[in-house]
């Protein structure tokens, strides 16, 4: 079968809003929606909100590409991107890669798309490889296959352009996407749609050797943050990684043809439910303010670190609650302490504890606020 490439009428996308008017609906509801909140909130509390996201972005965008990260390296990557203080910087150079192009995408996503900034990304975020072409188009001659199965038994899920059309395809690809903006003389009003024909566009091209996925995500969150002002929210990435296989089913049914329908309602549906995911963590950063307000005068050093701690973690939570052994590793102290420390913890309401004996978890309580 030919790919969409291929055929006569690329890249003349074809697609129907007809049956997501309600979807494209909710989703302007909650893109307000959120963005009102950041606004409302101090500009510390925003600050962290933002940060939170850009962890997350990051961490997943990675994983969905097999590359699992530490949330410590990643935190103290993006921190230190966007010229906060870290006590303990990141070694792992796939973290600062990453924490780099995600922070400089988020800096200049009102300005326009070209060739530069792509290369920029791609030098930064694969500046660790040795053996990668990197900052510039592919250049090897053999095709770029995307294959999944055992050696001398691979499937073939898509074959991109050769390396020698790359110049024409990204220069074509660059002045749609610059021409559909926002205020453009062929803008696309509904910034999921847009942001959905930009990853496909892109990912069906693949113009590098490497990193072709977490450019094109960054490029579909540079569109929908051209239209909501407001960059870095959409949370693609964490949606997609929940089911990562039907995104690559999608990907790959969807470069088989130019009409593209099905594509842009799967598509619209992980922007709404990113944006959920977002809404969620801004929530959590708001509770965090109110709950630390209440309860951080009343903490010892090492109670406090503990609580931190669990925040770190985000709206997913301190994976498998607060032991007394946890806590004893964190802080240094005893056992017998750390069960001390919990109580009080208990006592005064800001943990609520669950099971009994080796089961005993402890967990953050906002019922109180």
């Amino acid at each position: 079968m030919r790919y969409n490439w291929q055929q006569n009428d690329w890249p003349n996308f074809q697609y129907s809003i007809n049956d997501i008017e309600e979807l494209l609906f909710y989703y302007l509801q909650h893109a307000g929606k959120l963005e009102g909140a950041l606004r409302s909130l101090n500009e510390m509390d925003r600050e962290e909100s933002i940060i939170e996201l850009l962890i997350f972005e990051a961490i997943k965008t990675s994983e969905i590409e097999g590359e699992f990260i530490s949330r410590a390296d990643v935190a103290s990557s993006i921190r230190k991107q966007l010229g906060l203080v870290v006590r303990e910087h990141s070694k792992d150079q796939r973290a600062v890669g990453i924490a780099q192009v995600l922070v400089l995408a988020r800096k200049t996503f009102d300005l326009p798309l070209s060739e530069a900034m792509l290369l920029e990304w791609h030098a930064l975020l694969l500046a660790h490889e040795k053996n990668l072409e990197i900052g510039c188009w592919r250049t090897h001659q053999e095709p770029m296959q995307i294959l999944s199965g055992a050696i001398g038994f691979e499937r073939v899920h898509f074959e991109a352009p050769p390396s020698s059309a790359l110049e024409y395809e990204m220069n074509a690809f660059i002045q749609w996407f610059n021409n559909t903006a926002p205020n453009g003389p062929n803008a696309i009003v509904h910034a999921p749609v847009r942001a959905g024909i930009a990853h496909l566009y892109f990912e069906t091209i693949h113009p590098f050797e490497d990193g072709n996925g977490r450019i094109g995500r960054a490029i579909a969150e540079k569109a929908l943050a051209q239209t909501t002002g407001y960059p870095g929210l959409a949370s693609l990435s964490y949606t997609i990684e929940k089911n990562k296989n039907e995104y690559y089913r999608q990907l790959e049914k969807a470069q088989r043809s130019n009409e593209i329908s099905e594509w842009i309602r799967y598509f619209v549906n992980i922007v709404i439910e990113g944006l959920k995911f977002a809404q969620k963590t801004v929530d959590f950063t708001l509770l965090k303010s109110k709950y630390l307000d209440r309860y951080s005068k009343q903490l010892n050093t090492s109670q406090l670190k503990v609580i931190q701690r669990m925040f770190s973690e985000g709206p997913s939570g301190f994976e498998g609650g607060m032991t007394a052994s946890k806590y004893s590793r964190l802080t240094r102290v005893s056992k017998a302490t750390a069960t001390r420390h919990l109580a009080d913890l208990v006592k005064i309401g800001s943990l609520e504890v669950k099971g009994q004996g080796r089961s005993t978890r402890y967990h953050l309580n906002f019922d109180e606020l």
